[in-house]
């Protein structure tokens, strides 16, 4: 028999043949309701949404016509709700708390917009929350923090609003994405098994506790840039076993504190990357960045540090490939070890006070800061630059 034969013998007795499935009613009812919520107009003909036609079961199998995408179930049961990014606008209904076996909520990258239900907290089994690159706006729903099996929430890029809850209760957590909101006040206590935490771009404010960050062990990316932080970076931070990548640049932060990594036969500083660029750091180089093993790259530009650059940064056998110290009042020569190898190590020292910097040294193409203006910041200390 011909394969096509085959395929046609097989199509027909599976429209003639009962569902493998039925969905329970109050599950079918959800589905109904978000399509319900969700603009005819903005649901494109080849999209996953317009394949949902309620005249069918939405768990039935097999789906020729009917539910093609959009929802994955596990027998009877919706465990999956994925919509494709066709710019679907519309609300979210409350009634998806009826989909009581979700796993998995991504809307990302739409426009549905208004506020996040309360009652999405409820879903049990709920473990991936991602709704980002939408308008959804309000408050974050302080009963997020009941969705215990939540591992991923991802919200980043819509217009929430107001201060973030009180999340160290999700135990599960490991990665917090709430960058480009407006969110505002100070940083609360965090999940303690996070591993990637992003609040970049909104408008958080105070300093940065221990008491927020505590018995975070496993947390590897902190990025913060972008907000209206202020006070100290304290030396712990550096610390935190796991942390790889800090990005705190574009706040108004005043001082930073930097111990050398502990010294531990079983570990060593996992610290890659750090970034404090365009805060308000004052006083010299913090020397002891340069007593961490990974680390690659370091942007302290924008601040108004003074004082030599530490010879330090350039030593043979310095793990530093990206040095970032242009637009502060950096005084003295640049050291030679960064002119002395094999140019392993780019960035800028530009825009400083430096007395000699090599020209032909891509670390020095940007222009030194005018005599005058170095000597106004030096308060006539002139000694102190020449």
């Amino acid at each position: 028999m011909a394969a096509a034969s085959v395929l046609l013998l097989f199509l027909l007795l599976a429209a003639m043949s009962p569902s493998l499935s039925s969905t329970i009613p109050s599950e079918t009812a959800a589905l109904r309701a978000f399509k319900s919520a969700v603009k005819p107009s903005s649901i494109p003909p080849s999209s996953c949404l317009a394949t949902w036609n309620f005249s069918a079961d939405p768990c039935a199998t097999p789906r020729i016509t009917d539910f093609t995408c959009g929802i994955t179930c596990a027998g009877d049961r919706v465990v999956q709700l994925t919509l494709d990014s066709q710019g679907y606008s519309g609300t979210l209904t409350p009634l998806l708390s009826q989909l009581t076996q979700l796993v998995t909520l991504d809307l990302g990258e739409n426009d549905f917009h208004g506020p996040i239900p309360p009652s999405i907290a409820s879903l049990p089994n709920l473990q991936n929350l991602i709704l980002r690159s939408n308008s959804f706006s309000g408050p974050l729903p302080p009963s997020i923090a009941a969705a215990k099996s939540l591992q991923t929430l991802d919200l980043g890029r819509n217009s929430i609003s107001g201060p973030l809850p009180d999340l160290s209760p999700l135990p599960a957590l490991t990665s917090l994405d709430l960058s480009y909101n407006n969110l505002t006040g100070p940083i609360p206590r965090l999940p303690p098994n996070l591993v990637e935490l992003a609040l970049k771009a909104n408008s958080l404010s105070g300093s940065l506790t221990e008491t927020s960050f505590a018995e975070l062990t496993h947390l590897m990316v902190v990025e913060l840039a972008e907000n209206s932080l202020s006070g100290a970076v304290p030396s712990w931070l550096f610390l935190l076993p796991s942390v790889q990548q800090i990005d705190l640049a574009k706040n108004g932060i005043t001082s930073v504190s930097v111990a050398a990594p502990l010294a531990e036969s079983d570990s060593d500083s996992e610290l890659v990357a750090v970034d404090l660029s365009y805060n308000k750091l004052e006083g010299l180089l913090p020397e002891k960045f340069s007593d961490y093993p990974e680390l690659r790259s370091l942007a302290l530009s924008y601040n108004k540090f003074v004082g030599p650059i530490p010879g330090q940064y350039g030593r043979e056998g310095s793990s530093l490939r990206r040095l970032y110290l242009d637009g502060n009042y950096l005084n003295g020569s640049a050291p030679q070890g960064f002119f002395s190898g094999n140019g392993q190590v780019s960035g800028s020292f530009g825009d400083n006070c430096l007395r000699s910097c090599p020209s032909a040294s891509e670390l020095c193409l940007k222009s030194q800061k005018s005599a005058f203006i170095c000597h106004q910041a030096y308060a006539g200390k002139w000694d102190l630059i020449a």
